[in-house]
């Protein structure tokens, strides 16, 4: 994997973390959570259009729609119910426990993912190490909640 891919990654991972801190501050400053998951997808919708003008606005050809598989449609409502949680939860669990708990339910559900193929995903199989790795994940996350 080249080295710049994965220090994008990286970044983008940190910015999830600060990302919980802001999307609750503004739920709790406004007092109006419908409000603040509007905002949060209105500034959303800004960063794709901006994103657009660097990689190109496409519109795929029609026959391509009924080509998608039913689960390729359900990712902008699994993003929104990730932004309820965040905005709700983040505050009061704090921000290493809500996303050591994400982030460590998105690394166990990646590893099934990838052992059984799922959602398009390449077959990878959850050998020894990755299941350690899971497990670590599972400890870490019991740490950061204890200590």
């Amino acid at each position: 994997m080249p080295i710049l891919v994965a220090l994008i990654a990286l970044l983008t991972g940190s910015l999830n973390a600060i990302q919980s801190g802001t999307n609750a501050t503004l739920n709790k400053t406004l007092e109006a959570p419908v409000f603040a998951l509007f905002a949060v997808t209105a500034v959303s919708c800004g960063v794709y259009l901006l994103a657009g003008l660097f990689i190109g606005f496409t519109w795929p050809e029609t026959g391509k729609f009924a080509q998608v598989p039913w689960w390729g449609w359900i990712g902008g409502a699994l993003g929104g119910l990730y932004v309820i949680a965040m905005v709700f939860l983040a505050q009061k669990l704090g921000s290493a426990l809500f996303t050591g708990l994400t982030m460590t339910a998105g690394i166990v559900t990646s590893v099934l993912l990838d052992h059984f193929g799922l959602v398009g995903f390449s077959q990878h199989a959850a050998g020894g190490w990755r299941i350690l790795g899971c497990l670590l994940m599972v400890s870490g996350v019991a740490l950061i909640s204890i200590f």
